[in-house]
């Protein structure tokens, strides 16, 4: 049914903007008869409007992918350096979470894990929503923050990093078999504000695949058979989304984008002193609005990380 309704929807979309076209058109000409310039006027405008739509729906094109449509996991963690980049990886949950919201997706927290001043030292969120795999599977890779610290009473400018990991939730129509024997669960108190049962019980579970050595973790919920459920289905879309990314590598003999969270490996710079930059160093895509970007701006650096999966190079991708 979701496939169903996804062609009904791109149908629409066709169909929608031709007759769009269609009118607007119809109206220059007619207007183009009587003299009437301010109809001319403003059917261009309608036009060149409806130019940007046609463009937009031409890079949600670019969205098929074996997992594009499904829903996603986000999963960040702040890199060396304490509380400056525990600080970071919230703002960069913050900015997807706004990001998403803003696109109508439904976000549900799976889990965090707090800071000891301030910031998380990592989080995982689910969105839900069409496409919403499609869409954020370029921002998978380091981010680069650089401003003024509000922590340094020397008010020194500060570099941080942290790491954003996108992998897509696995529907029912795939199907990923993973032997106990290959992983290993623990149970532990989840940490931070949670209520009394929360943080007096072994609620939280951790999950780890021994032969990728990935690990998932829960600690939203208050049942340990919740969390571990959710962890399971976490792990499911690990491990699908690996599969994904190896199968793009020998296509394209590309690197993963992943590393150490540090130098050399971030696909973002956000620079907010000594001025306001953010730059994406894959597409050479910039901002000068950096707040904008950390409230959710994002659209224009997706379209152009997508264009250039397909293309391959930062002048089509621009």
């Amino acid at each position: 049914m979701r496939e169903r309704q996804q062609l009904v929807d791109s149908i629409e979309n066709v169909q929608n903007l031709e007759q769009e076209l269609d009118d607007q058109t119809g109206m220059i000409d007619l207007a183009e008869e009587e003299g009437d310039e301010a109809i001319v006027e403003e059917a261009g405008n309608a036009l060149k409007a409806l130019h940007k739509t046609a463009l937009k729906k031409q890079v949600e094109t670019l969205l098929s992918g074996e997992a594009d449509s499904n829903d996603t996991f986000v999963e960040i963690h702040a890199g060396a350096g304490g509380t400056e980049s525990q600080d970071w990886a919230e703002m960069l949950m913050r900015m997807y979470m706004r990001w998403a919201e803003q696109r109508g997706y439904k976000v549900e927290i799976t889990g965090v894990s707090p800071g000891e001043e301030a910031g998380i030292k990592a989080g995982t969120f689910t969105v839900r929503g069409g496409n919403a795999y499609g869409w954020l599977k370029t921002e998978s890779g380091v981010h680069r923050l650089v401003r003024i610290s509000p922590y340094d009473s020397a008010a020194r400018r500060h570099t941080s990093f942290a790491s954003v990991w996108v992998y897509p939730e696995v529907d029912d129509t795939i199907e990923i078999n993973i032997p106990e024997s290959e992983v290993r669960i623990d149970t532990f108190r989840a940490s931070g504000a949670g209520g009394q049962h929360v943080n007096t019980t072994d609620s939280a579970v951790r999950i780890t695949h021994i032969p990728t050595n990935i690990v998932v973790q829960c600690q939203n919920e208050r049942s340990q058979h919740k969390n571990r459920a959710t962890a399971w289905n976490m792990l499911r879309a690990r491990l699908y989304e690996r599969e994904l990314q190896l199968r793009e590598e020998a296509a394209s003999a590309e690197m993963a984008t992943k590393g150490e969270i540090g130098w050399g490996n971030q696909i973002r710079s956000y620079v907010l002193q000594p001025y306001q930059l953010v730059k994406d160093l894959r597409t050479g895509i910039e901002s000068t609005n950096p707040q904008a970007v950390l409230d959710g701006d994002l659209d224009e650096f997706m379209e152009a990380a997508l264009a250039q999966r397909v293309y391959g190079d930062k002048e089509k991708a621009s």
